[in-house]
Protein backbone atom coordinates (compact mmCIF):
# COMPACT_ATOMS: atom_id res chain seq x y z
CA UNK A 1 0.00 0.00 0.00
CA UNK A 2 2.64 2.35 0.95
CA UNK A 3 4.72 1.47 -2.21
CA UNK A 4 1.05 1.90 -4.27
CA UNK A 5 0.50 5.42 -3.16
CA UNK A 6 4.22 6.29 -3.44
CA UNK A 7 4.48 5.27 -7.59
CA UNK A 8 0.69 7.47 -7.59
CA UNK A 9 2.58 10.53 -5.90
CA UNK A 10 5.65 10.82 -8.31
CA UNK A 11 2.72 12.51 -9.83
CA UNK A 12 3.59 14.83 -7.35
CA UNK A 13 6.99 15.00 -6.99
CA UNK A 14 7.04 16.12 -10.47
CA UNK A 15 4.29 18.62 -9.78
CA UNK A 16 6.52 19.66 -7.24
CA UNK A 17 9.59 19.91 -9.57
CA UNK A 18 8.51 21.58 -12.30
CA UNK A 19 6.78 23.90 -10.66
CA UNK A 20 9.66 25.29 -8.36
CA UNK A 21 12.43 24.76 -10.70
CA UNK A 22 11.61 27.47 -12.76
CA UNK A 23 12.61 30.08 -9.00
CA UNK A 24 16.31 28.82 -9.79
CA UNK A 25 15.93 29.50 -13.60
CA UNK A 26 14.46 32.99 -13.36
CA UNK A 27 17.45 35.28 -13.65
CA UNK A 28 19.38 33.10 -16.67
CA UNK A 29 16.12 33.95 -18.49
CA UNK A 30 16.08 36.74 -17.95
CA UNK A 31 19.25 37.30 -18.83
CA UNK A 32 19.62 35.05 -21.35
CA UNK A 33 16.44 36.53 -23.24
CA UNK A 34 16.84 40.05 -22.17
CA UNK A 35 13.32 39.85 -20.83
CA UNK A 36 11.78 42.62 -17.51
CA UNK A 37 9.98 41.23 -14.62
CA UNK A 38 6.42 41.71 -16.58
CA UNK A 39 7.88 38.82 -19.48
CA UNK A 40 9.46 36.69 -16.76
CA UNK A 41 6.33 36.87 -14.62
CA UNK A 42 4.24 35.54 -18.15
CA UNK A 43 6.46 32.76 -18.57
CA UNK A 44 6.46 31.75 -14.42
CA UNK A 45 2.66 31.72 -14.51
CA UNK A 46 1.73 30.23 -18.11
CA UNK A 47 2.24 27.14 -16.85
CA UNK A 48 -0.15 27.69 -14.43
CA UNK A 49 -2.98 27.87 -17.05
CA UNK A 50 -2.06 24.79 -18.62
CA UNK A 51 -2.47 23.52 -15.20
CA UNK A 52 -5.65 24.37 -14.65
CA UNK A 53 -6.71 23.09 -18.46
CA UNK A 54 -4.96 20.03 -17.39
CA UNK A 55 -7.17 19.77 -14.27
CA UNK A 56 -10.30 20.12 -15.33
CA UNK A 57 -9.72 17.21 -18.40
CA UNK A 58 -7.86 14.99 -15.67
CA UNK A 59 -11.36 14.08 -14.68
CA UNK A 60 -12.68 12.97 -17.99
CA UNK A 61 -9.78 11.19 -18.40
CA UNK A 62 -9.47 9.31 -15.24
CA UNK A 63 -13.18 8.38 -15.87
CA UNK A 64 -12.69 7.41 -19.67
CA UNK A 65 -8.67 5.79 -19.76
CA UNK A 66 -8.82 4.93 -16.15
CA UNK A 67 -6.13 6.26 -13.28
CA UNK A 68 -3.15 4.60 -14.23
CA UNK A 69 -3.31 5.17 -17.90
CA UNK A 70 -3.83 8.49 -16.74
CA UNK A 71 -0.49 8.69 -14.83
CA UNK A 72 1.38 7.02 -17.96
CA UNK A 73 0.04 9.87 -20.17
CA UNK A 74 1.04 12.60 -17.61
CA UNK A 75 4.46 11.16 -17.36
CA UNK A 76 5.28 11.63 -21.04
CA UNK A 77 4.30 14.72 -20.91
CA UNK A 78 6.39 15.84 -17.68
CA UNK A 79 9.24 14.37 -20.07
CA UNK A 80 8.46 16.12 -23.14
CA UNK A 81 7.83 19.34 -21.51
CA UNK A 82 11.33 19.15 -19.79
CA UNK A 83 13.51 18.40 -23.39
CA UNK A 84 11.62 21.20 -24.51
CA UNK A 85 12.53 23.56 -21.99
CA UNK A 86 15.81 22.81 -21.86
CA UNK A 87 16.38 23.89 -25.45
CA UNK A 88 13.73 27.27 -26.40
CA UNK A 89 15.31 29.22 -29.13
CA UNK A 90 12.78 32.22 -27.94
CA UNK A 91 10.88 33.18 -24.94
CA UNK A 92 7.90 32.48 -26.18
CA UNK A 93 8.39 28.98 -27.37
CA UNK A 94 9.52 28.34 -24.07
CA UNK A 95 6.26 29.54 -22.70
CA UNK A 96 4.74 26.50 -24.56
CA UNK A 97 6.36 24.05 -23.63
CA UNK A 98 5.99 25.27 -19.88
CA UNK A 99 2.25 25.37 -21.16
CA UNK A 100 2.45 21.21 -21.89
CA UNK A 101 4.66 20.57 -18.25
CA UNK A 102 1.50 22.93 -16.85
CA UNK A 103 -1.20 20.36 -18.09
CA UNK A 104 0.66 17.65 -16.96
CA UNK A 105 0.98 19.19 -13.54
CA UNK A 106 -2.88 19.45 -13.40
CA UNK A 107 -3.59 16.20 -14.63
CA UNK A 108 -0.85 15.03 -11.92
CA UNK A 109 -2.41 16.95 -9.32
CA UNK A 110 -6.04 15.20 -9.70
CA UNK A 111 -4.80 12.21 -10.64
CA UNK A 112 -2.77 11.13 -7.40
CA UNK A 113 -5.31 12.26 -4.53
CA UNK A 114 -7.93 10.66 -6.53
CA UNK A 115 -6.07 7.43 -6.65
CA UNK A 116 -4.84 7.20 -3.19
CA UNK A 117 -8.51 8.08 -2.00
CA UNK A 118 -10.02 5.17 -3.91
CA UNK A 119 -7.16 1.97 -3.08
CA UNK A 120 -6.46 3.48 0.21
CA UNK A 121 -8.08 2.00 3.31
CA UNK A 122 -10.15 4.07 5.53
CA UNK A 123 -7.78 4.06 9.17
CA UNK A 124 -5.23 5.01 6.53
CA UNK A 125 -6.38 7.59 4.24
CA UNK A 126 -5.06 10.52 5.55
CA UNK A 127 -1.55 9.26 5.95
CA UNK A 128 -1.15 7.64 2.65
CA UNK A 129 -2.74 10.78 0.76
CA UNK A 130 -0.39 13.00 2.75
CA UNK A 131 2.07 10.77 0.38
CA UNK A 132 0.69 13.39 -2.32
CA UNK A 133 1.97 16.51 -0.81
CA UNK A 134 4.91 14.36 0.41
CA UNK A 135 6.05 13.89 -3.03
CA UNK A 136 5.67 18.03 -3.91
CA UNK A 137 7.35 19.32 -1.32
CA UNK A 138 10.41 16.81 -2.38
CA UNK A 139 9.69 17.60 -6.13
CA UNK A 140 10.26 21.37 -4.75
CA UNK A 141 13.33 20.35 -2.23
CA UNK A 142 15.05 18.36 -4.94
CA UNK A 143 14.84 20.73 -7.76
CA UNK A 144 16.03 23.74 -5.57
CA UNK A 145 18.53 21.29 -4.49
CA UNK A 146 19.68 20.71 -8.09
CA UNK A 147 19.42 24.63 -9.06
CA UNK A 148 21.86 25.67 -6.12
CA UNK A 149 24.08 22.37 -7.40
CA UNK A 150 24.26 23.37 -10.83
CA UNK A 151 24.29 27.34 -10.03
CA UNK A 152 27.42 26.49 -7.98
CA UNK A 153 29.02 23.97 -10.55
CA UNK A 154 28.44 26.98 -13.23
CA UNK A 155 30.64 29.66 -10.99
CA UNK A 156 27.07 31.16 -9.03
CA UNK A 157 26.18 32.17 -12.19
CA UNK A 158 22.70 30.43 -13.68
CA UNK A 159 23.99 32.29 -17.07
CA UNK A 160 27.27 30.56 -17.04
CA UNK A 161 28.10 27.56 -19.33
CA UNK A 162 28.47 23.53 -18.19
CA UNK A 163 29.15 21.00 -20.72
CA UNK A 164 28.53 24.07 -23.60
CA UNK A 165 24.61 24.51 -22.05
CA UNK A 166 23.58 27.20 -20.00
CA UNK A 167 23.15 26.05 -16.02
CA UNK A 168 19.49 27.33 -15.88
CA UNK A 169 18.71 25.35 -19.16
CA UNK A 170 19.92 22.40 -17.30
CA UNK A 171 17.65 22.90 -14.45
CA UNK A 172 14.64 22.67 -16.65
CA UNK A 173 16.25 19.66 -18.97
CA UNK A 174 16.80 17.25 -15.79
CA UNK A 175 13.07 16.95 -15.11
CA UNK A 176 12.94 14.16 -17.66
CA UNK A 177 14.63 11.30 -15.30
CA UNK A 178 11.58 11.76 -12.63
CA UNK A 179 9.55 12.00 -15.05
CA UNK A 180 10.78 8.08 -16.74
CA UNK A 181 10.57 6.83 -12.93
CA UNK A 182 7.17 8.06 -12.70
CA UNK A 183 6.38 5.93 -15.66
CA UNK A 184 8.30 2.97 -14.61
CA UNK A 185 6.64 3.18 -11.12
CA UNK A 186 3.09 3.85 -12.48
CA UNK A 187 3.35 0.58 -14.53
CA UNK A 188 3.93 -1.35 -11.57
CA UNK A 189 0.47 -0.44 -9.60
CA UNK A 190 -2.99 -1.90 -10.25
CA UNK A 191 -6.06 0.10 -11.23
CA UNK A 192 -8.22 1.30 -8.64
CA UNK A 193 -10.66 -1.14 -7.58
CA UNK A 194 -13.64 1.45 -8.07
CA UNK A 195 -12.71 2.32 -11.63
CA UNK A 196 -12.40 -1.40 -12.53
CA UNK A 197 -15.96 -2.15 -10.52
CA UNK A 198 -17.35 0.28 -12.98
CA UNK A 199 -15.32 -0.70 -16.12
CA UNK A 200 -17.09 -4.14 -15.47
CA UNK A 201 -14.01 -6.05 -14.57
CA UNK A 202 -15.15 -7.26 -10.95
CA UNK A 203 -12.53 -10.00 -10.72
CA UNK A 204 -9.84 -8.13 -11.28
CA UNK A 205 -11.03 -5.39 -8.97
CA UNK A 206 -11.46 -8.14 -6.13
CA UNK A 207 -7.92 -9.28 -7.07
CA UNK A 208 -6.79 -5.47 -5.72
CA UNK A 209 -8.70 -5.27 -3.32
CA UNK A 210 -7.44 -8.32 -1.45
CA UNK A 211 -4.31 -6.72 -1.94
CA UNK A 212 -5.02 -3.56 -0.88
CA UNK A 213 -7.01 -4.13 1.93
CA UNK A 214 -5.55 -7.69 3.33
CA UNK A 215 -7.24 -10.49 3.03
CA UNK A 216 -9.26 -10.45 6.00
CA UNK A 217 -11.48 -8.21 3.84
CA UNK A 218 -15.30 -9.38 2.77
CA UNK A 219 -14.97 -8.89 -0.49
CA UNK A 220 -18.33 -9.85 -1.46
CA UNK A 221 -19.72 -7.32 0.64
CA UNK A 222 -17.43 -4.26 -0.22
CA UNK A 223 -18.09 -5.60 -3.89
CA UNK A 224 -21.54 -5.04 -3.10
CA UNK A 225 -20.87 -1.52 -1.36
CA UNK A 226 -18.82 -0.29 -3.74
CA UNK A 227 -21.40 -1.35 -6.83
CA UNK A 228 -24.24 -0.32 -5.12
CA UNK A 229 -22.77 3.27 -4.92
CA UNK A 230 -21.53 3.34 -8.73
CA UNK A 231 -25.02 1.91 -10.26
CA UNK A 232 -26.94 5.15 -8.39
CA UNK A 233 -24.86 7.10 -10.77
CA UNK A 234 -23.95 7.95 -14.58
CA UNK A 235 -20.73 9.15 -16.30
CA UNK A 236 -20.47 12.47 -14.32
CA UNK A 237 -20.81 15.31 -16.36
CA UNK A 238 -20.57 18.97 -15.49
CA UNK A 239 -24.29 19.54 -15.18
CA UNK A 240 -24.23 17.05 -12.34
CA UNK A 241 -22.10 19.42 -10.44
CA UNK A 242 -24.94 22.22 -10.81
CA UNK A 243 -27.30 23.15 -8.04
CA UNK A 244 -28.07 25.21 -4.92
CA UNK A 245 -28.11 28.66 -4.67
CA UNK A 246 -24.90 29.81 -6.40
CA UNK A 247 -24.96 27.90 -9.12
CA UNK A 248 -23.26 24.39 -7.94
CA UNK A 249 -23.67 21.88 -5.18
CA UNK A 250 -22.49 23.35 -2.04
CA UNK A 251 -19.67 20.91 -1.07
CA UNK A 252 -18.29 21.68 -4.88
CA UNK A 253 -18.08 25.51 -3.50
CA UNK A 254 -16.55 24.18 -0.27
CA UNK A 255 -13.57 22.22 -2.62
CA UNK A 256 -12.82 25.91 -4.55
CA UNK A 257 -12.67 27.86 -1.64
CA UNK A 258 -10.00 25.31 0.12
CA UNK A 259 -8.35 25.34 -3.24
CA UNK A 260 -8.14 29.08 -3.59
CA UNK A 261 -7.22 29.62 0.05
CA UNK A 262 -4.55 27.98 -0.16
CA UNK A 263 -2.73 29.52 -2.99
CA UNK A 264 -4.29 32.91 -1.95
CA UNK A 265 -2.07 33.15 0.87
CA UNK A 266 0.87 33.22 -1.30
CA UNK A 267 2.62 30.07 -0.68
CA UNK A 268 4.36 29.69 -4.14
CA UNK A 269 5.69 33.13 -3.86
CA UNK A 270 8.23 31.79 -1.62
CA UNK A 271 8.33 28.75 -4.29
CA UNK A 272 8.55 30.45 -7.50
CA UNK A 273 10.29 33.62 -6.92
CA UNK A 274 12.29 33.23 -3.98
CA UNK A 275 15.25 33.57 -5.17
CA UNK A 276 13.87 36.81 -6.92
CA UNK A 277 12.47 37.81 -3.57
CA UNK A 278 15.81 37.63 -1.58
CA UNK A 279 17.61 39.11 -4.26
CA UNK A 280 15.04 42.31 -4.51
CA UNK A 281 16.30 43.07 -0.74
CA UNK A 282 19.87 42.92 -1.32
CA UNK A 283 21.00 39.41 -1.31
CA UNK A 284 23.16 37.94 -3.80
CA UNK A 285 22.44 35.15 -6.43
CA UNK A 286 23.98 32.34 -4.93
CA UNK A 287 22.98 33.12 -1.30
CA UNK A 288 19.25 33.51 -2.23
CA UNK A 289 19.37 29.53 -4.11
CA UNK A 290 20.82 28.70 -0.87
CA UNK A 291 17.71 30.21 1.22
CA UNK A 292 15.35 28.90 -1.31
CA UNK A 293 16.63 25.43 0.13
CA UNK A 294 16.49 25.76 3.56
CA UNK A 295 12.69 27.03 3.37
CA UNK A 296 11.97 23.65 0.57
CA UNK A 297 13.49 21.84 3.94
CA UNK A 298 11.08 23.31 6.61
CA UNK A 299 8.45 22.61 3.93
CA UNK A 300 9.57 18.85 4.14
CA UNK A 301 9.71 19.14 8.04
CA UNK A 302 6.25 20.71 8.69
CA UNK A 303 4.54 17.87 6.01
CA UNK A 304 6.19 15.31 8.08
CA UNK A 305 4.38 16.43 10.91
CA UNK A 306 1.10 16.68 9.32
CA UNK A 307 1.71 12.79 7.98
CA UNK A 308 2.14 11.83 11.30
CA UNK A 309 -0.96 14.12 12.75
CA UNK A 310 -3.52 14.38 10.10
CA UNK A 311 -5.62 10.76 10.74
CA UNK A 312 -4.60 11.40 14.77
CA UNK A 313 -6.19 15.05 15.21
CA UNK A 314 -8.15 15.32 12.14
CA UNK A 315 -7.76 17.71 9.16
CA UNK A 316 -9.71 20.53 10.62
CA UNK A 317 -7.37 21.19 13.64
CA UNK A 318 -4.81 21.26 11.57
CA UNK A 319 -6.31 23.50 9.16
CA UNK A 320 -7.14 26.12 12.12
CA UNK A 321 -3.40 26.04 13.65
CA UNK A 322 -1.75 26.50 10.29
CA UNK A 323 -3.69 29.35 9.13
CA UNK A 324 -3.36 30.96 12.72
CA UNK A 325 0.69 30.85 12.36
CA UNK A 326 0.40 31.85 8.84
CA UNK A 327 -1.16 34.86 9.49
CA UNK A 328 1.31 35.76 12.21
CA UNK A 329 4.35 35.08 10.29
CA UNK A 330 2.57 36.86 7.57
CA UNK A 331 2.10 39.40 8.96
CA UNK A 332 5.83 39.88 10.37
CA UNK A 333 6.88 39.24 6.91
CA UNK A 334 4.79 42.51 5.98
CA UNK A 335 6.17 44.63 8.71
CA UNK A 336 10.21 43.64 8.23
CA UNK A 337 9.94 44.35 4.46
CA UNK A 338 8.58 47.68 4.98
CA UNK A 339 12.07 48.88 6.38
CA UNK A 340 13.28 47.66 2.77
CA UNK A 341 15.31 51.11 1.53
CA UNK A 342 15.88 51.51 -2.60
CA UNK A 343 14.16 49.51 -5.31
CA UNK A 344 15.36 47.05 -8.17
CA UNK A 345 19.02 45.77 -8.48
CA UNK A 346 19.43 48.72 -5.18
CA UNK A 347 17.21 47.48 -2.92
CA UNK A 348 19.25 46.78 0.72
CA UNK A 349 17.31 45.44 3.95
CA UNK A 350 19.42 46.14 7.13
CA UNK A 351 20.40 42.75 9.07
CA UNK A 352 17.73 43.10 11.73
CA UNK A 353 14.69 43.45 9.87
CA UNK A 354 16.62 40.85 7.27
CA UNK A 355 16.22 38.71 10.28
CA UNK A 356 12.71 38.43 10.57
CA UNK A 357 11.74 38.74 7.31
CA UNK A 358 13.96 35.46 7.15
CA UNK A 359 12.72 33.69 10.30
CA UNK A 360 8.86 35.05 9.32
CA UNK A 361 9.51 33.54 5.74
CA UNK A 362 10.29 29.69 7.01
CA UNK A 363 8.03 30.18 10.09
CA UNK A 364 5.25 30.42 7.18
CA UNK A 365 6.35 27.60 5.09
CA UNK A 366 6.37 25.41 7.78
CA UNK A 367 2.61 26.88 9.05
CA UNK A 368 1.17 26.40 5.28
CA UNK A 369 3.37 22.44 4.89
CA UNK A 370 2.14 21.04 8.35
CA UNK A 371 -1.65 22.20 7.50
CA UNK A 372 -3.46 23.84 4.44
CA UNK A 373 -0.19 22.07 1.84
CA UNK A 374 -1.36 18.46 3.74
CA UNK A 375 -4.91 19.23 4.53
CA UNK A 376 -6.43 20.65 1.35
CA UNK A 377 -5.62 17.64 -0.76
CA UNK A 378 -6.41 14.96 1.43
CA UNK A 379 -10.18 17.39 1.77
CA UNK A 380 -9.98 17.37 -2.14
CA UNK A 381 -9.09 13.49 -2.37
CA UNK A 382 -12.18 12.56 0.18
CA UNK A 383 -14.63 14.88 0.96
CA UNK A 384 -16.80 14.58 -2.71
CA UNK A 385 -19.46 12.26 -3.07
CA UNK A 386 -18.38 8.62 -5.12
CA UNK A 387 -20.78 10.26 -8.22
CA UNK A 388 -18.93 13.12 -8.42
CA UNK A 389 -15.66 12.71 -7.26
CA UNK A 390 -13.00 12.70 -10.01
CA UNK A 391 -15.01 15.56 -11.89
CA UNK A 392 -15.46 17.64 -8.74
CA UNK A 393 -11.78 17.23 -7.83
CA UNK A 394 -10.95 18.07 -11.02
CA UNK A 395 -12.89 21.78 -10.95
CA UNK A 396 -11.52 22.27 -7.49
CA UNK A 397 -8.12 22.15 -8.55
CA UNK A 398 -8.48 24.42 -11.74
CA UNK A 399 -9.75 26.53 -9.28
CA UNK A 400 -6.43 26.14 -7.43
CA UNK A 401 -4.19 26.61 -10.74
CA UNK A 402 -6.14 29.45 -11.76
CA UNK A 403 -5.52 30.97 -8.02
CA UNK A 404 -2.02 30.11 -8.19
CA UNK A 405 -1.87 31.86 -11.52
CA UNK A 406 -3.35 34.93 -10.26
CA UNK A 407 -0.53 35.23 -7.36
CA UNK A 408 2.02 34.25 -9.77
CA UNK A 409 1.87 36.75 -12.17
CA UNK A 410 0.43 39.66 -10.27
CA UNK A 411 3.42 39.25 -7.53
CA UNK A 412 6.63 40.51 -9.57
CA UNK A 413 4.87 43.66 -9.69
CA UNK A 414 3.38 44.54 -6.61
CA UNK A 415 6.54 43.30 -5.60
CA UNK A 416 7.97 46.89 -7.54
CA UNK A 417 4.67 48.96 -6.28
CA UNK A 418 5.31 47.69 -2.47
CA UNK A 419 6.85 44.24 -1.14
CA UNK A 420 5.11 44.89 2.30
CA UNK A 421 1.72 45.80 1.38
CA UNK A 422 1.52 42.97 -0.83
CA UNK A 423 2.74 40.64 2.05
CA UNK A 424 -0.16 42.38 4.00
CA UNK A 425 -2.83 41.13 1.45
CA UNK A 426 -1.45 37.63 2.13
CA UNK A 427 -1.74 38.09 5.31
CA UNK A 428 -5.07 38.90 5.60
CA UNK A 429 -6.28 35.95 3.00
CA UNK A 430 -4.65 33.88 6.09
CA UNK A 431 -6.52 35.85 8.59
CA UNK A 432 -10.24 34.74 6.49
CA UNK A 433 -8.84 31.39 6.08
CA UNK A 434 -9.81 30.58 10.05
CA UNK A 435 -13.83 31.30 9.57
CA UNK A 436 -14.06 29.64 6.57
CA UNK A 437 -12.41 26.30 8.17
CA UNK A 438 -14.88 26.65 11.18
CA UNK A 439 -17.61 27.24 9.40
CA UNK A 440 -17.73 25.92 6.00
CA UNK A 441 -15.26 22.72 6.54
CA UNK A 442 -16.51 19.20 7.99
CA UNK A 443 -13.83 16.83 9.01
CA UNK A 444 -13.53 13.94 7.55
CA UNK A 445 -11.20 11.62 9.61
CA UNK A 446 -12.41 8.05 9.95
CA UNK A 447 -14.96 8.44 7.23
CA UNK A 448 -15.36 5.80 4.59
CA UNK A 449 -15.86 7.20 0.81
CA UNK A 450 -19.30 5.78 0.56
CA UNK A 451 -20.48 7.83 3.63
CA UNK A 452 -19.19 11.10 1.22
CA UNK A 453 -22.69 12.98 0.18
Amino acid sequence: MVFISAAAAMGGFLFGYDSAVINGAVTGIQKHFGVGNGETAFVVAIALLGSAAGAVIAGWLADHLGRVRTMLLAAALFAISGIGSMFPPSIEVLGVWRVLGGIAIGIASVIAPTYIAEVAPTAYRGRLASFQQMAIVLGITVSQLANWALNQAAGGESTNHLAGIQAWQWMLGVEAVPALVYGLMALAIPESPRYLIADRREEQARKVLVEVEGPGVDLDARVAEIRRVLNTRHKPRLSDLLGGRFGLLPIVWVGIGASVFQQFVGINVIFYYSSFLWQSVGINESNSLLISLSTSIVNVIGTVVAMVLVDRIGRKPLALAGSIGMAVALALAAWAFSYRHGTGDTATLDNAHATVALVAAHVFVFCFAFSWGVVVWVLLGEMFPNAIRALALSVAASAQWIANWAITVTFPNLADWNLSATYVIYACFALLSIPFVAFCIKETKGKALEEMG
